[in-house]
């Protein structure tokens, strides 16, 4: 069997041990997505690196994440839930601490490849664990604890990670896993039920291809910005290899009597559409947390830790909205929540496009928690929607592509408005910058004496300018996308708590 049925989740002891267990677990790996990005330039001296070489440390740990993520499915059926869950946690453990002690770039970037390997499956599983133990009108609550610790740990990750960097040492970064994986595991081995095994064979040449597609496709988003995008044959050969990959996995699952991934999972609607939405969700939530930082430190000149007591209210909103959203669900129609939380976000993202450096911080700190709590509004509904009518023999699988789907959107939302910022930089200075020369003898004339330490203040403020106008217009397109996002909530059928979803179901077993 390859799911709990409804008669066994009344049987199921100790329900809130498992989820703290699974939890820990979760909130320790994906923290570890952003935690690191911070302790990068402490990094650099320590293992002899170069500024760009350095970057391998978050690539290694991304590509190896995002292929091996979409074999969870395979593996827990062909090993056992509990059993990979508890593999993965231990691994990661262990792997995180082998990085804490890395002696150089290249133990380093191995050690970060083990970490993305059993990390993979982490948060995938255990969206399924707490789908299974809990009955299907309490999948809104379940949902609402586990997107709680998805999206506050990327918010939390920069903060943690600048304060054990500055106070402690970069290798905390990594040592912090340790406590928590003890826990996470100990936890899972005691109270984690056993789930029956399902033999499946390895459709190696589907995983291969899907790999491919993926893997060329993360690091053509990760190292654009270092190579200058397509001036560089590299990013040529990675995106010829990504569109081969992923048109091959597609008419071979199509095609294959046994394929990697069963196509009839894109026929369910509400999955199918949950999918887009998730890839949405990525690319706001990632993207404005990867423009924040730099905005800060670059144009108000905040540190590390004032950044991330400034952001800090944003996962409080987002876990106030989760609080609330996890009843609200089981109330009231999961569309009309989904569509209000895109409202909310949509509403943040405008009033950020109108940020300017004379501000305080009241302004990020409000558009923040109206971000947090929009982005609560759409991922617990859009979590509990996206499985209800889909059978429970796919959950695994279909946990694994929502996992992978929101980190290719986040993936594509930073390298996107990353272009967009650095391109729009160039172009504002240089309209802004038109008349402001030496050649210009009205200007010079208004202040003859000094001017070029004049003309130097200037440039600063037009280059503080250009960068502010810059990022507004990365917030108006982030609010654009997030507005042509609504009209597909049309596409969610509702959720029936009460069971009769099964029909739905049923009829594609």
């Amino acid at each position: 069997m390859s799911a709990l049925s409804e008669q066994d989740h009344a049987n199921i002891p100790h329900r809130g041990l498992i989820t703290v267990s699974v939890m820990l677990a979760t909130i320790m790996q994906v923290l570890d997505t952003t935690i690191a990005n911070v302790a990068l330039p402490s990094m650099t001296g320590d293992l002899s690196a170069s500024r760009d070489t350095i970057n391998w440390v978050l690539t290694s740990y991304i590509v190896a994440a995002a292929i091996m993520t979409p074999v969870t499915g395979w593996m827990a059926d062909r090993f056992g839930r509990r059993e990979l869950f508890m593999v993965t946690i231990a691994g990661f453990t262990i792997s995180s601490m082998a990085c804490g002690l890395a002696w150089n770039l290249n133990a380093m970037v191995g050690f970060r490849i083990l970490q993305g390997v059993f990390g993979a499956a982490i948060v995938p599983l255990s969206q399924t664990f707490l789908l299974d133990i809990n009955p299907k009108e309490k999948h809104g609550q379940a949902m609402a604890i586990w997107g709680a610790g998805i999206m506050v740990g990327p918010i939390a990750g920069p903060t943690l990670g600048g304060y054990l960097t500055e106070y402690f040492n970069w290798r905390y970064v990594f040592f912090i896993n340790l406590p928590v994986g003890i826990l996470a595991f100990a936890g899972c081995m005691l109270y984690l039920p056993r789930i029956g095994r399902r033999l499946r064979k390895f459709d190696f040449f589907g995983f291969a291809m899907l790999s491919l597609g993926v893997g060329a496709l993360q690091l053509m988003l990760d190292r654009g910005g270092e190579v200058d995008w397509f001036s560089a044959m590299e990013i040529w050969i990675e995106l010829a290899l990504c569109i081969t990959g992923f048109w091959v996995f597609i008419v071979h699952i199509l095609t294959d009597d046994d394929p990697f991934i069963d196509p009839k999972i894109f026929v369910d609607r509400n999955f199918a559409t949950g999918l887009i939405f998730i890839f949405i969700v990525g690319i706001v939530l990632l993207a404005s947390m990867a423009l924040l930082p730099p905005m800060l430190a670059n144009i108000f000149g905040y540190s590390t830790i004032s950044t991330g007591l400034v952001m800090a209210p944003r996962g409080v909103g987002t876990m106030v909205s989760m609080l609330l959203v996890g009843r609200l669900v089981r109330h009231i129609d999961a569309r009309l929540l989904v569509i209000v939380g895109l409202g909310l976000t949509s509403y943040s993202l405008y009033r950020m496009a109108g940020f300017t450096p004379q501000m305080d911080d009241y302004l990020i700190i409000e558009t923040g928690v109206i971000q947090g709590l929009g982005l609560g509004l759409v991922f617990v509904p859009l979590s509990t929607v996206a499985f209800a009518t889909l059978p429970p023999r796919f959950r695994t699988d279909a946990t694994a592509l929502f996992s992978l789907t929101r980190n290719i959107g986040s993936s594509i939302g930073i390298s996107a408005v990353t272009v967009f910022l650095t391109r729009n930089i160039q172009i504002n200075h240089a309209e802004l910058s038109t008349f402001i020369n030496p050649f210009n003898q009205q200007l010079t004339n208004i202040m003859p004496q000094q001017s070029n330490q004049m003309l130097e203040v200037m440039d600063n403020l037009v280059n503080q300018q250009a960068a502010m106008i810059s990022y507004n217009n990365d917030f108006k397109l982030m609010m654009l996308v997030t507005l042509a996002a609504i009209p597909l909530t049309l596409l969610l059928r509702k959720p029936d708590h009460s069971g009769g979803g099964e029909s739905a179901a049923a009829a594609m077993e």
